[in-house]
């Protein structure tokens, strides 16, 4: 990871002239979407890049102690070694950014991945994740409790009912107190975008959320109805380059906005654990010149 977030005051001046054009933003996402797209080894280098900034993940209700080993090996190894051989690329240590899993699963996949010798992150959702709907003191003890299990990323979800009713210094004051609690773990906070209304909601959000310590700001949990999209990624990343213009601290999400130099796992996180899948056809495809079925790909 790149150096902390400190944080700073809450400005809420900043925070409540705040405004953003609808119009510029739709605009903005609308050319973003019409860059043509690297061909041949562009693309699939690329799409090795885009494997390292992967958060893979398991958030389900029946995760186990056997399902987050397998993940972890996967993230080890996340494409299959003979299609890197080919490409020249087995040597190059690509892995995902991280795991990321329930806060009662983490010590599951600190134990895999201290047996596989490797430094590879665990994060960990917390804070009454996806919701965030429960007792702030219950918050605050799951951080803590994952942190002490080892999770060296903490992905937090803001209160959006102080959003939404305008509570920017509340707000500030509960991540605040999340970011004490993850010590020395980066912490992401989670937006959940879907949820906050408007473009400005999302920028205030995004401000306030820096302002308190984020290391990093995501888009959503991906449980709401409406998760990441280009116009949002172009807010959030707009508030990420002010913030960093009037502090001099880069906060990790994005990069279409903001130039090559977030264009890593310590800036730049996807949380499309399914994306996986897709890359590695991809580049099944670029190395053999033929498309295969997810079933035809056997597991690194």
């Amino acid at each position: 990871m790149c150096a902390r977030n400190p944080g700073t005051s809450l400005d809420l001046e900043w925070v409540s002239k705040s405004r953003v054009n609808t119009q510029a933003v739709l605009k903005r996402a609308q050319q973003i979407q019409s860059f043509r797209l690297p061909k041949k080894q562009w693309q699939a280098a690329w799409l090795l890049r885009a494997v390292t900034c992967i958060d893979l993940t398991t958030l389900s209700g029946d995760d186990t102690p056997s399902n987050v080993q397998r993940l972890c090996l996967k993230a080890l190894q996340p494409i299959r070694s003979d299609l890197l051989q080919d490409m020249d690329m087995h040597h190059a240590g690509i892995t995902t950014a991280a795991v990321c899993v329930y806060p009662s699963r983490v010590s599951d996949a600190v134990k895999t991945l201290k047996a596989a010798n490797s430094s590879l992150p665990v994060a960990s959702v917390a804070t009454g994740f996806p919701a965030g709907q429960t007792p702030l003191q219950t918050r605050l003890e799951e951080v803590r409790l994952a942190v002490a299990d080892g999770a060296a990323e903490i992905d937090i979800v803001i209160n959006r009912t102080l959003a939404l009713t305008g509570q920017w210094q509340a707000l500030y004051e509960e991540l605040v107190q999340f970011r004490t609690a993850c010590g020395n773990a980066h912490m992401k906070s989670i937006l959940a975008i879907g949820e906050l209304g408007t473009f400005t909601n999302v920028y205030k959000a995004s401000l306030v959320s820096m302002m308190a310590g984020s290391d990093f700001i995501k888009t959503s949990t991906g449980k709401e109805a409406v998760n990441a999209t280009i116009p949002v990624a172009v807010v959030m990343s707009r508030a990420i380059r002010d913030y960093y213009i009037r502090t001099g601290y880069k906060i990790g999400f994005k990069p279409e906005e903001l130039g090559s130099e977030w264009l890593s796992p310590e800036l730049f996180r996807i949380g499309a654990s399914s994306l996986l899948a897709d890359i590695e056809r991809q580049i099944y495809h670029h190395v053999t010149g033929q498309y295969a079925a997810f079933h035809e790909l056997p597991l690194a």
